[in-house]
C-alpha cells in the first residue's frame, strides 16, 4: 500500500510532536547547544531514551495489519471512492478468527484499516453515507471496527486503527472543512472502542473527487490523539514511529533509534516548556545509517524515533483470490523476521481477510509454519548455563537471566568490553541474539562474535548497532567457548546474549 502512496513522508514531511505529559526522565528528545563538543553530542545521544509508549511498542516486536474494505470486493488495491456500499457483504465475517490467527502466530498487536483511500468506512460513521451502514452486511447494523476491538479485548491483543488522510469520496477533501471532518471521524474511532494502542497514518495525498489536494492538519490530529488516547503510538506520519524506508520486509544493517532533529531551538523549547513541541525533522529518512557519528555531529537536536518495517504476506495489500498460491512461505517469513525484528525494528505484517470475512487457509498455514520455525530455533538458548567472564564487567549473568530489567555494563568510564562465555560442553549453533536495554539508551556502535577452535579465536560474525534486538545468522559452528567484543558510545547496557541452532 505505502509504495503506491509514494511514501510522501520520506522523513521530510513527517511531523513530530512531543507530549508535555512526559516526565523529564521520559523525554525522548533534546537540544544540542552551540557549545557542545562532538564528545558531548555522542554522550547525549547515548543517554536519550524512548518514551513509555515507544518502549511498549518496541517490545511488541510483531504486529499486523488487516487490510479489509470495499477493495476486498472490487479486487482493487486503490479504490476511487465511487464504489457502491452495497458491494460490501462479508457473510461469514469473524474478527475473532482474524485476531486469534494473529495471536497464534506470535503477533502482539493488530491494526484495522478503518478507512482506506476510497473513503469507505468500516464503522457506521455519522459523518458520511459511504460506510457499512449502507451495506447489506448485517442489514446495515454492522461495525467491523467494533468486532476487531472486541476480539482484541477477548484475546488480550493490542488494538490499532489506520485512518487514511486521503479520501477520494468526500466532497470536502481539498478544503479546510475536511480537516474538521477528519477530526470528527478520528474522534469517533478514539472514543467508541476502548483503548487504542496505535494510530497509523501514511503519506498518501492525491486528489479528491473535486480535483483538489488537501493540506493535512497533522498537528491538530496529533493533539487529539494525545488527549483521547495518550498511550497510543502514532505511526508513521507521526511523532513516535517512522517508516524503515522499504516494503520488502528488510530493515537496515545499521539502525539507530536516535536520529538528528535539526530544527529544535533551545529558546523556543524554554519559552514553550509547558506546551507540546511540534516540528518536522529535516533530512531523508531512507539512508543506510541515520544516526551515525557523521549524522549527529552537526545536529541541532536529537530525537528517539524508531523504525517500523511493513510488508504484506501476499503480493498485494488487499485479498485477491488469484494470489492464494503466492502467499509468502514460512521460510520467507522467517527471513523477514531476521531482517526486521532482528535489525532493531518492529515488524508490521499485513494479513488481508477475504470476501467472506475470514483469513484464508493459505495464510494460516504459512503463519503456523513460520511460528513453528521460530519456536524450534529459539526454544533453547545454548549459552544459558555458560560461565561468563569479563575483566571490566558488572552484572555478568544479567545477559542470561531472561529479565529485561537487568543488564550487563562496564566499570568506570569503559565503553568497550570483551566478554567470554564458556559452555559446559561443546554446542552447535548458527544464530546470535543480542539485546540492549534501551530504557537506558542505545549505545553499541559495533560488535564481533568469535569462537575458539582449540588453537585460536576465529570470527563467526560481526555487526554495527544492536538496539532492542539484533539477530545474526552464520554457518553452523561447534565449540564450547565464544567471546563477544563490544564498542559503545557510553557504558554498554547488554540485556541479553543468546546462541541458537536454527534447524
Amino acid at each position: 500500500m505505502l509504495k503506491k502512496c509514494t511514501k510522501v513522508l520520506l522523513g521530510l514531511s513527517c511531523l513530530i510532536s512531543f507530549a508535555h505529559a512526559q516526565s523529564s526522565t521520559e523525554k525522548n528528545y533534546l537540544v544540542i547547544k552551540p557549545t557542545d563538543t562532538p564528545e558531548d553530542i555522542v554522550h547525549k545521544a547515548a543517554m536519550l531514551t524512548p518514551s513509555a509508549r515507544q518502549l511498549r511498542w518496541q517490545q511488541l516486536e510483531l504486529t499486523c495489519f488487516f487490510h479489509f474494505g470495499i477493495n476486498t470486493f472490487t479486487g482493487k488495491e486503490w479504490g476511487d471512492g465511487t464504489e457502491a456500499p452495497q458491494l460490501f457483504n462479508p457473510i461469514a465475517l469473524d474478527a475473532g478468527q482474524w485476531v486469534k490467527t494473529a495471536k497464534n502466530a506470535g503477533i502482539k498487536q493488530v491494526i484495522i484499516t478503518a478507512k482506506h483511500h476510497d473513503g469507505f468506512c468500516l464503522w457506521p460513521s455519522k459523518y458520511t453515507e459511504h460506510s457499512v451502514k449502507n451495506s447489506p452486511w448485517k442489514g446495515g447494523k454492522g461495525d467491523v471496527v467494533k468486532e476487531v476491538a472486541d476480539a482484541c479485548k477477548k484475546y488480550k491483543m493490542g488494538f490499532g486503527i489506520y485512518l487514511s488522510p486521503w479520501d477520494r469520496n468526500s466532497p470536502l477533501y481539498g478544503t479546510d472543512a475536511y480537516n474538521d471532518y477528519f477530526v470528527n471521524q478520528l474522534t469517533e474511532l478514539l472514543t467508541q472502542y476502548g483503548r487504542v494502542d496505535e494510530v497509523w497514518f501514511d503519506g498518501a495525498n492525491g486528489e479528491g473527487p473535486n480535483g483538489k489536494k488537501q493540506v493535512y492538519d497533522f498537528s491538530r490530529w496529533y493533539a487529539l490523539i494525545r488527549k483521547l488516547q495518550p498511550g497510543a503510538v502514532i505511526a508513521i506520519m507521526g511523532p513516535d514511529v517512522r517508516w524503515v524506508g522499504t516494503e520488502s520486509g528488510h530493515g537496515r544493517e545499521t539502525e539507530w533509534s536516535v536520529v538528528p532533529a535539526n530544527n529544535l531551538d533551545q529558546n523556543d523549547i524554554t519559552k514553550n516548556s509547558q506546551h507540546d513541541k511540534i516540528f518536522k525533522p529535516e533530512g531523508d529518512m531512507r539512508g543506510s545509517d541515520l544516526g551515525g557519528l557523521d549524522k549527529i555531529k552537526n545536529a541541532k537536536g536529537l530525537v528517539w524515533f524508531p523504525a517500523e518495517t511493513d510488508v504484506s504476506i501476499r503480493p498485494g495489500w488487499f485479498y485477491h483470490a488469484a494470489e492464494d498460491d503466492k502467499v509468502k512461505s514460512p521460510e520467507k517469513l522467517l527471513d523477514i523476521y531476521y531482517n526486521s525484528v532482528g535489525m532493531n525494528s518492529v515488524l508490521l505484517l499485513n494479513i488481508p481477510p477475504d470476501k467472506n470475512g475470514l483469513i484464508n487457509e493459505a495464510d494460516i498455514q504459512a503463519l503456523q509454519g513460520w511460528k513453528k520455525l521460530r519456536d524450534e530455533t529459539f526454544k533453547i538458548n545454548l549459552a544459558a548455563n555458560a560461565i561468563v567472564q569479563c575483566t571490566n564487567g558488572l552484572h555478568l549473568n544479567a545477559m542470561l537471566d531472561d529479565n529485561y530489567q537487568t543488564y550487563f555494563t562496564t566499570r568506570g568510564n569503559d565503553t568497550s568490553a570483551i566478554i567470554t562465555f564458556t559452555l559446559k560442553d561443546a554446542k552447535t549453533f548458527n544464530v546470535l541474539l543480542l539485546q540492549e536495554n534501551i530504557s537506558v539508551g542505545q549505545r553499541v556502535e559495533k560488535f564481533m562474535l568469535e569462537y575458539w577452535d582449540g588453537k585460536t579465536w576465529i570470527k563467526a560474525t560481526e555487526g554495527t548497532t544492536i538496539g532492542y534486538k539484533r539477530l545474526l545468522r552464520f554457518p553452523a559452528i561447534t565449540t564450547n567457548q565464544v567471546r563477544l567484543s563490544i564498542s559503545a558510545r557510553l557504558n554498554p547496557a547488554i540485556d541479553a546474549f543468546g546462541l541458537y541452532k536454527q534447524p
